[in-house]
């Protein structure tokens, strides 16, 4: 989209964590479609440029670092409210999965960074949004979990317990935060992403088949959803995890 067919701003402002690429990125585009202006975080500079640049600089701005870097966390905060004076809403969507085995042979030090990075982050993210804005003005966050944090994840346990653990972030800031800032959480199943290219590189028609819905997630689905929980649209809705999976639960009960 280029900035001449960009709709006229919308007046609201986010920030999206972990957005240089993939399903981060995907929600960016959606919100910048419908015209908020964006904050966009990343570890990556030169991946985080090119991200701002391919969204569109006069509505967008990027800040490095790393997702559990409270400092990291504050500069976010700050130069979005700098830029853009206002943060309705947050996507906590920043996470790692750094090991595939079995939690009997798990690093305890990894289990560590994984709810670093995918837990206690969005929270910090959450306490500075909340701090700047939302306490007095409103808003929303969106928290990106899984379908890992739902059923069983063999071999990405420590990845599917702290997506467990961010659902009930959830709901527990959900409950804090009302009336005046709504919290929910989406829960993907296997988006075509290069966080989730080893789940599916090589044989994706036969992953897809799997789905009732004959194919993997790409960044828009997930894109789309956000922009709905963001929405006036879902203006009564809190507490809630969507579950954004291409049928692939209706699967559960065959065989």
């Amino acid at each position: 989209m280029t900035t001449s067919e960009l709709p006229e701003p919308s007046g609201r402002v986010a920030i999206v964590t972990g957005a240089s690429r993939g399903i981060g990125y995907g929600i960016a585009q959606a919100l910048v479609a419908r015209g908020d202006r964006v904050c966009i975080t990343g570890r990556g500079e030169e991946a985080l440029e090119e991200a701002v640049e391919r969204l569109g600089a006069d509505r967008v701005i990027g800040v490095a670092g790393k997702a559990h870097d409270e400092e990291h966390q504050a500069l976010a905060v700050r130069r979005t409210m700098e830029a853009f004076g206002r943060v309705d809403h947050l996507v906590n969507n920043a996470g790692t999965n750094p090991v595939f085995g079995p939690l009997a042979e798990l690093d305890l030090g990894v289990a560590r960074k994984v709810y670093e990075t995918n837990v206690v982050s969005a929270l910090g993210f959450a306490q500075r949004t909340w701090q700047a804005w939302q306490r007095e003005h409103g808003g929303s966050i969106v928290n990106i979990a899984s379908v890992a944090g739902v059923a069983p994840s063999p071999f990405i346990g420590a990845y599917g317990m702290s997506k467990a653990a961010m659902i009930n972030l959830t709901l527990q800031l959900a409950h804090e935060f009302a009336p005046s800032v709504r919290v929910n959480a989406i829960a993907p199943a296997v988006v075509k992403t290069k966080f989730a290219q080893a789940l599916y590189e090589g044989r994706e028609a036969e992953a897809a088949a799997a789905y009732p819905l004959g194919r993997l997630g790409v960044p828009e689905d997930i894109g789309g959803a956000a922009a709905f929980l963001t929405s006036d649209q879902s203006d009564w809705i809190t507490g809630q995890t969507l579950v954004v999976d291409g049928g692939i639960f209706l699967n559960a009960g065959v065989g």
